[in-house]
């Protein structure tokens, strides 16, 4: 004897049909699935840091500016504008400022409150030191951030902004 067992006709078009159900399946989730992770494969271009003016352009007063951001989320991709407050210190360093006040997430303005030479709040009358330091006694509790920056070839480049690590002033 050989030790064969004979398949039926039935047997073999069950396994033949789910052997092409199983082929057509994996061919249509394979594109579903790649679809979905693409974006986490995706490595996002560009540099983190976006130019906003040559150094020059900064004095002792803080001033505005603002400039766009490419970003990507996912499939999504916009421009977004952001602004800060720079100045350039004493010794001749920037310090770039978010003017996202640290109360409630309201646009400081610089000398626009009662008490000059202050960034000043109108949602809550939140008030900063010209160095970005909360002024104790008033609703902000830490002091705005910094972005992160670079200077190179004489222009500013402004990246992500990190936390202010100055504490507070008294009024």
């Amino acid at each position: 004897m050989s030790g064969k067992q004979e398949i039926s006709r039935r047997t073999f078009l069950n396994y033949a049909l789910m052997g092409t159900g199983g082929f057509l399946a994996a061919g249509m989730i394979t594109p579903m699935i790649r679809f979905a992770i693409d974006p986490v494969l995706k490595t996002s271009a560009g540099g983190d840091k976006v130019a906003v003016g040559n150094v020059d352009d900064f004095g002792p007063e803080p001033k505005r500016v603002d400039y766009k951001v490419h970003t990507k989320d996912g499939w999504y991709e916009s421009e977004s504008t952001m602004s800060a407050w720079v100045r350039k210190l004493e010794d001749g360093t920037i310090l770039a400022l978010s003017p996202i006040c640290k109360h409630l997430g309201c646009t400081v303005d610089w000398n626009t409150g009662e008490n000059k030479n202050e960034y000043f709040c109108p949602c809550h009358f939140g008030r900063y030191a010209i160095n970005g330091e909360n002024i104790i006694g008033t609703p902000p509790l830490k002091s705005l951030d910094e972005y992160d920056q670079e200077v190179k070839d004489g222009k500013l480049y402004l990246g992500k902004t990190k936390p202010n690590t100055r504490p507070g002033v008294s009024a």
